[in-house]
């Protein structure tokens, strides 16, 4: 988009121009600015989004997946730049992203476990059994923390330092109704982040590890492996695919408990069928884990060929095969949003209202069988 610096000129410079006129420093900015320039404005390419990375992916529209892999090794969603995430959509990502960086989780914490004083109105948090509260200075007004009253009003008369026999009264006659619903509300909110937060940061750290587990096993530990089991290296193969196989489903677990925690409470079937995906899948991948991560260090130490590496190698190829039909099943669950409930009840529903609607619904099958979905792929077309 270069022109002449003349106004009355409207001739483009091009990179002809740069290369025959421009100083080497400037040709190496023209070819960069030239560069992001066809980045940029090109559609079907973006920078990948890893820090320090300076390559640009190249995207090839038609799978409906929208998870890439860049020749650094990062995965990302091409759709919204975030890490990739599939099952779960690029909104529910975004929600639970910012709900994991607002400060409403700390509003939270405060209004389930804080009352405020009643004279200056700061948050007050009890620490200690007694009832007695005494604010911090400069207010120091003392006060019941059960009915907020003064405690020169408190004592024997009115249930001791353990109990306050106002606040029952009055919480009888329904005046605490709204600020305890409220609090119990805060505190079920509250327990409700946490139990996804922890164990979608639990996953992530997990991965995180497995990938330093999966490094030092290809620059290191399969070559004494090699070495120990007499067996060629390209015949240990399966056990880079079990590691490979374990970062990416620590990934797709890590993602469900998001999306979990947004799934409707009062869709229960929906809830109770992809608490049984999550839970066979995660029980597998964890089976799987500890194969990989402990069996395998006893073959690692051996101090010569070992018998038993065969049985070894056809439990984890196993593990990991079935592992990987758990999270395909999980998956295409998920990308369905769960369709196979509403389908499975409006079946029911059919054969009910055909038979006359007696007798208990059979139970469904499970879906354990092989899936057909992929789990993890990606466009390796990185620049």
């Amino acid at each position: 988009m270069l022109r002449c610096p003349d106004p009355s000129c409207c001739a483009a410079v091009g990179q002809d121009m740069i290369d025959m006129l421009a100083s080497d420093e400037d040709k190496k900015k023209y070819s960069r600015y030239l560069l992001r320039s066809y980045v940029e404005d090109n559609r079907k390419t973006k920078w990948c989004p890893a820090p320090g990375c300076e390559h640009a992916i190249d995207f090839a529209a038609g799978s409906g997946n929208f998870d890439v892999s860049c020749l650094c090794s990062y995965n990302f969603c091409w759709n919204c730049t975030e890490e990739a995430h599939r099952p779960v959509d690029c909104g529910t990502v975004a929600k639970w992203i910012l709900k994991n960086c607002a400060e409403s989780e700390n509003m939270n914490w405060i209004l389930a476990n804080s009352k405020p004083c009643p004279k200056c109105k700061r948050p007050i948090e009890k620490n200690q059994g007694c009832m007695h509260m005494t604010c911090s200075p400069p207010c120091k007004f003392e006060f019941c923390w059960l009915c907020l009253g003064a405690w020169s009003d408190h004592g024997e008369r009115t249930g001791g330092f353990y109990a306050c026999n106002r606040y029952e009264t009055a919480k009888q006659q329904g005046d605490y109704d709204e600020t305890e619903r409220r609090r119990e509300m805060a505190k079920n909110s509250l327990e409700k982040y946490t139990h996804y937060y922890e164990r979608w940061a639990s996953n992530q750290s997990s991965r995180q590890k497995a990938l330093a587990d999966l490094h030092q096993m290809q620059t290191v530990h399969l070559e004494k492996l090699s070495d120990i089991q007499c067996t060629p290296e390209s015949q240990l193969k399966f056990i880079i695919d079990a590691w490979l196989q374990i970062v990416e489903c620590r990934r797709v677990l890590k993602w469900t408990y998001a999306y979990g925690y947004y799934l409707p409470e009062h869709e229960h079937a929906k809830r109770q069928f992809f608490e049984y995906l999550q839970g066979e899948a995660e029980s597998g991948l964890e089976r799987l884990h500890q194969c990989a991560e402990k069996e395998l260090l006893q073959f690692l130490n051996d101090e010569s060929q070992s018998k038993e590496f065969n049985d070894f190698r056809t439990k984890l190829a196993g593990l990991t095969s079935v592992t990987k039909n758990y999270f395909e099943n999980l998956v295409r669950a998920l990308e369905n949003g769960l369709a196979d409930v509403d389908s499975h009840a409006a079946c029911s529903k059919t054969t009910n209202s055909k038979y006359g609607g007696g007798g208990g619904a059979s139970k469904g099958k499970s879906g354990r069988g092989k899936g057909s979905g992929k789990i993890g792929g990606s466009h390796d077309a990185g620049r």
